[in-house]
């Protein structure tokens, strides 16, 4: 989301390693480190999940702290709606005040004290290449790194998102090579997190560049932990249109998160009912904008009415209350003590679908045993 006008803000030996890593290459989307380290949150056979490999599906709502750090009862109001996830906007200082690591370290002990999962993203990116006044990925990585101490050992409760809506319309071909470089840089540096990458065209991917290129990137990742993040707003405003695109990467087996969207918007109106009801049939996180403090025009896209958790807008009742809303999907993370992600949706036929994938079908016949029940793994013959 743009910032609203009217805030301050808005590796025997060498040979063998070659061909190892070779293997992995041609392994697609789920093999790499990730999946044998199994740490903290990372992506398994295309999903998001947990340390203990248990799926975490994302659901909660973005809050505006860079602009907003006063407002330090909002993870806990959001929490206490029932979202298992909060993305949280930090400044890196290109545009806005930057977030110090100590403040990043206040942030997640919130998030861990209201059992919360944390999607940390640097917002100053957004719309690189087309608003003069954004910062480049490269500086976005640097300011993570300059972080560092904060995040480390925070692997089971952190997601690091690179960048908000990194591109804009224009010089959006860039995004690829940027994306890929920015993730190289931050593993080099040592950080082994589940990565979060926004698409571009204002994270919108109206251009398909993430949606071609989104294989590559992954692969591109040492650690294959990345996860890819489209916004919804106007470009959205058919179900149809919301289907392809995330069918596209469940498709692919590339984990999918719809990171922001919202029930009306000035560039059109997103079809938020096929846009929650596509995520729970497949199984995809959702993040809704915002909590609270929105303006230059979009105030509509508050959920609360001046950051008063007693105070639901209409889209606040939608989100949390509504048709696959918040209340009635979420599941706290296990790390958490929670049930988990152990809703992966629903086969068209009624069996729900494997959290796990065809590890839990040893014949390969389409049809899984999780739960004491039945499941069908998604895509196989089984799947209709």
């Amino acid at each position: 989301m743009r910032k609203p006008r009217s805030t301050l803000i808005t590796t025997a030996g060498v040979a063998f390693a070659a061909v190892l890593g070779l293997l992995f290459a041609l392994a697609g989307p789920s093999a790499g480190r990730a999946e044998a380290a199994a740490g903290g949150i990372h992506v398994g056979n295309g999903r998001v999940v947990e340390g203990n490999g248990n799926a975490f599906v994302m659901r909660g709502v973005n809050h505006a702290y860079a602009w907003y750090p006063d407002r330090t009862r909002a993870i806990a109001d959001i929490a206490a709606k029932g979202a298992n996830t909060v993305r949280v906007v930090l400044g890196s200082g290109g545009r806005w005040t930057r977030t110090s690591a100590s403040q990043v370290s206040t942030l997640i002990g919130q998030c861990k004290a209201n059992k919360v999962i944390c999607v940390l993203e640097v917002h100053d990116t957004t719309g690189y290449g087309e608003d003069g006044a954004a910062t480049s990925l490269d500086q976005a990585a640097d300011y993570w790194i300059s972080v560092k101490s904060a995040l480390q050992g925070q692997e089971d409760y952190v997601v690091v998102n690179i960048g908000n809506e990194p591109f804009g319309n224009t010089n959006y071909t860039a995004w690829t090579a940027a994306t890929k470089a920015a993730i190289g840089k931050l593993r080099g540096a040592g950080l082994h997190h589940a990565l979060m990458v926004d698409a571009p065209n204002w994270g919108q991917d109206w251009s398909g560049t993430m949606r071609s290129d989104a294989a590559s990137v992954f692969a591109s990742d040492p650690d294959r932990n990345t996860v890819f993040s489209i916004h919804m707003y106007g470009v959205y405003d058919t179900a149809a249109e919301v289907r392809d695109y995330l069918n596209a990467f469940v498709g692919k087996g590339l984990p999918i998160v719809v990171g922001e969207f919202g029930n009306q918007h000035s560039d059109g109106n997103p079809d938020e009912d096929a846009i929650m009801a596509t995520a729970q049939s497949l199984g995809v996180g959702y993040l809704g904008w915002s909590w609270s403090g929105n303006g230059g025009g979009v105030e509509y896209l508050d959920m609360v009415n001046g950051f008063n958790a007693n105070s639901l807008t209409s889209w606040g009742n939608r989100i949390f209350y509504g048709s696959n809303g918040i209340a009635a999907t979420s599941r706290r993370a296990t790390v958490y003590g929670g049930g988990g992600g152990s809703s992966g949706g629903t086969a068209p036929n009624g069996y729900p679908y494997c959290v796990n994938g065809g590890a839990s079908d040893p014949d390969g016949d389409g049809w899984g045993w999780e739960n004491s029940r039945s499941c069908v793994v998604r895509g196989s013959a089984a799947d209709h």
